[in-house]
């Protein structure tokens, strides 16, 4: 477990698939990301290729929820319940290089596979690939567990990923970050709703 005390993310390594948890109502499909969002101060959970990273809230502590984490992940695996109860979730998750991939698009792939996303999960973060225009020659970009909503995400993204991918495939002419999808803007938004509900409750 790495847990640092001026950090807002703890990772733990372990095996599995890649896919992020912004919220509860997200966490559904997953056994583990659900027992995980029952402890409270979490905020988010992403899975990586051999690691997992939690996100909690900025007044709990580590020493005070590393515990409780780590009985959940031990449970979890001492059940033999799967890592994801929809196969659907999982599927969707993986990056790779599909049948009707264009060169490009599958150039794209193989360069965050093999040379982008070690790196950036060395971090414990990861990076989606959601999309390349041809016509503006624009790639578009997830950032995910530790990496996501960071300051230096952005700065990532371009000095780093898109200076890469434009050297070794001129097709490419930037690199954004993608916005939240429509259905986790209405996730979070109500899950937002309910916590206040509920603080509303337990103030009065």
């Amino acid at each position: 477990m790495d847990c640092s005390a001026d950090s807002d993310n703890c990772s733990l390594y372990m095996q599995s698939g890649s896919y992020e948890f912004s919220n509860a109502r997200a966490a559904m499909t997953s056994p583990l990301a659900k027992k995980l969002f029952c402890i409270d101060g979490v905020t988010a959970v992403f899975f990586g290729s051999d690691f997992v990273t939690v996100t909690k809230k900025d007044e709990y502590s580590w020493p005070l929820l590393k515990p409780d984490i780590f009985a959940a992940i031990m449970d979890h695996f001492s059940s033999g319940e799967p890592l994801f109860t929809d196969k659907e979730v999982l599927e969707s998750s993986d990056t790779a290089i599909h049948e009707d991939d264009d060169e490009v698009v599958a150039m794209i792939k193989e360069l965050l596979d093999t040379r982008i996303r070690p790196a950036v999960q060395e971090d414990g973060g990861d990076i989606v690939y959601r999309g390349f225009n041809p016509d503006t020659g624009t790639v578009t970009l997830k950032m995910m567990g530790a990496c996501s909503g960071c300051p230096s995400s952005a700065v990532t993204l371009k000095s780093g990923i898109e200076n890469m991918l434009m050297h070794y495939i001129p097709e490419v002419k930037q690199v954004v970050e993608a916005l939240p999808d429509e259905g986790e803007e209405e996730a979070i938004k109500a899950f937002e709703q309910l916590e206040d509900k509920l603080g509303n409750g337990t103030n009065g």
